[in-house]
């Protein structure tokens, strides 16, 4: 037979698994009350709200997103975080919506911030190519390297819009293995297709001076050129500047240095 304490302890056990028990079915009852559910709905939907809107407003000014150091004792958690805490606390609607909510539905984490930039790229190209219509364009592309000593190419379509305007728009950013003529004309294909654009639309192309862009026989501008003689190829008119500012430049050893 138990002893009295052991019998003590086993009533105090079952009373507490019994309390467990009730709290967790009114957390349940709780969690799938249709009040409930419609207001954690509206405070997600506010966060989400508030995140897009800070990326997009970081994005259009061309700021970085993260910083350094985002922990809480931070001076300066980086632009998305500091914009968000200065809505929070001029808005308090925002400041409850993040009031309890959980740690992986608060839309600050790094990986959100670049799908939501991500989307809004998006938005951005859907609304160019509505503004080109099908229309006939050219292309501006350059390359560079990155600090990750990355080969990156950028790709810019310029056209005439239904009111007689010449547009200039940024497409995006190609990262190249290569730097060969081959390696870019593949690039420039797989952003034109990835945007619904053809070569056959293609009437014109500006590149810089480089044998592997404007060569006569192997460069970018040849190999689009078999595929569709109607696109011209011109000297860049910003690399012929530089060039001609490098030259003049000479005559002073300093200012040859600078540029």
């Amino acid at each position: 037979m138990p002893v009295e304490g052991q019998a003590g302890c086993g009533v105090n056990s079952s009373r507490e698994q019994t309390q467990d028990k009730d709290a967790s079915d009114q957390g349940i009852i709780t969690e799938f009350n249709p009040e409930h559910v419609i207001y954690e709905k509206v405070k997600y939907e506010t966060r989400l709200d508030t995140a897009v809107s800070i990326v997009s407003y970081i994005a259009l000014q061309g700021e970085p997103f993260r910083g350094h150091d985002e922990s809480e004792t931070s001076l300066n958690k980086g632009n998305f975080l500091e914009f968000l805490d200065w809505y929070k606390l001029r808005n308090e609607e925002v400041r409850q919506a993040y009031i309890g909510c959980p740690k992986n539905a608060k839309m600050t984490s790094g990986t959100i911030q670049k799908e939501i930039a991500e989307c809004c790229a998006e938005a951005v190209t859907k609304v160019i190519k509505e503004e080109m219509d099908g229309c006939l364009f050219s292309i501006l592309v350059d390359e560079s390297r990155d600090i990750s000593v990355k080969e990156q190419m950028a790709i810019v379509v310029r056209y005439v819009n239904k009111k007689g305007k010449v547009i200039e728009r940024f497409l995006g950013i190609k990262h190249v293995k290569e730097t060969t003529s081959e390696a870019f004309k593949i690039a420039v294909v797989q952003v034109l297709s990835a945007h619904g654009l053809t070569i056959v639309q293609l009437r014109g192309q500006g590149y810089d001076g480089a044998s592997n862009m404007r060569g006569e026989f192997n460069g970018v501008q040849k190999l689009i050129r078999d595929e569709n003689p109607y696109t011209f190829y011109i000297h860049c008119f910003a690399h012929q500047l530089q060039l001609v500012v490098v030259s003049v430049s000479r005559c002073c050893s300093s200012m040859e240095d600078f540029f």
